[in-house]
């Protein structure tokens, strides 16, 4: 059996990203004690994972680079806004244990939803969060081991992910 649209796929892996910082950093481990497993072809993993996992099938390896664009995207500009310090305050007072550069902080949006923003800087009256995916703009590299394919159940295809 052949990696492909609604099969479910179990995986190792190692994941690395180019960082600023470093050449290569790493950023997880999907061991055998903990593998992933994903439905394939439901848009749950990033396009270019299910990309270089395509067609391959139980026991074949794999090492493979993805570019920002099929991975989480570049940074995008919009997504790092300005917001009022005041709505940092608990009790009238801010925490600057927690409001500190690079921290990430939970913050909702007008909407109720829940996203995590990371603090790039601030002053007296404005804190500038970044809310794009912290691997946003920056290339994967993957490598790791087809462990199980299987046909997916009409009850995980029915709801779009592994059970």
């Amino acid at each position: 059996m052949n990696v492909a649209e609604n099969k479910v796929v179990t995986v190792t892996y190692i994941l690395h990203a180019n960082l600023p910082s470093e050449e290569k950093q790493h950023i997880e481990t999907a061991d055998a004690s903990r593998p992933l497993s994903f439905m394939h072809g439901v848009g749950m993993m990033i396009p270019g994972f299910e990309k270089g996992l395509e067609g391959m099938k139980t026991g074949d390896s794999f090492n493979f680079t993805i570019e920002a664009a099929e991975a989480y995207g570049e940074n995008d500009e919009t997504a790092i806004i300005k917001l009022p310090i005041e709505i940092f305050k608990v009790e009238d007072k801010i925490d600057f244990d927690v409001l500190k550069v690079g921290n990430m902080l939970p913050m909702s949006d007008n909407q109720g939803n829940t996203m995590n923003g990371k603090v790039v800087g601030f002053d007296d009256t404005m804190v500038t969060m970044d809310f794009n995916h912290p691997l946003s703009g920056h290339q994967l590299h993957f490598s790791g081991e087809i462990i199980e394919i299987r046909e997916a159940s009409a009850e995980e295809i029915e709801h779009g992910h592994v059970h």
